[in-house]
């Protein structure tokens, strides 16, 4: 294998593990046997299992999600919705992000990177949704980003990851009519 290739198979070995055994008992022997490489493998790239989880976890948090201008904040919070609707019900991340979150209330270091790599990305993608409907005249100037992805996501974490209920074909639909309103709202209180 070469170097970048055994990067990415301890990358894809960790998400694997940490989905099937959660990080308490998640090893670096069944990371190096899942991925095919010896224990120095791993070491040769990270110190320690915490090290190792924290990088990698905070990676795939912080990736960028492509968020184009769909010529509505209507269509973009669609959009937005429906990439985190899935992302929340994919197999590995509705395994690690509850465990992640149970180990995050332990650990302060995993608190801190996760909270740092989500913050980072949801504050990015909040300013270009909200700056978007503010330049569009959809939204009123002092809308909040922050509070935009606040009610945009955490509806969806809440009942994806947290209750694990099933949305209904229209629940998008109703979040999106219900986020607006109240942004505009909200706003125009300020």
């Amino acid at each position: 294998m070469l170097r970048g290739d055994i990067t990415v198979a301890i990358r894809n070995a960790v998400m694997n593990e940490l989905a099937e055994v959660g990080y308490g008992r998640l090893s670096i022997e069944a990371v190096a046997r899942r991925a095919g490489v010896g224990k120095t493998a791993i070491y040769r790239r990270w110190s320690n299992k915490l090290e190792m989880v924290l990088e990698i976890v905070s990676d795939v948090a912080g990736r960028s999600v492509p968020l184009p201008d769909t010529g509505s904040f209507a269509g973009d919070l669609q959009l937005i919705m429906m990439i985190v609707h899935r992302a929340l019900q994919h197999r590995i991340a509705s395994q690690i992000i509850p465990d992640l979150m149970a180990e995050a209330a332990r650990n302060p270091q995993i608190a801190e990177t996760l909270q740092t790599a989500l913050r980072t990305h949801q504050q990015a993608v909040g300013e270009k949704l909200v700056g978007q409907a503010i330049a569009r005249g959809e939204l009123p100037a002092g809308t909040d980003p922050e509070v935009a992805v606040d009610m945009i996501l955490g509806p969806l974490y809440w009942r994806l990851a947290v209750s694990r209920t099933p949305m209904p074909d229209d629940y998008l639909d109703k979040l999106t009519t219900a986020v607006t309103a109240a942004l505009k709202s909200t706003a125009e209180t300020l």
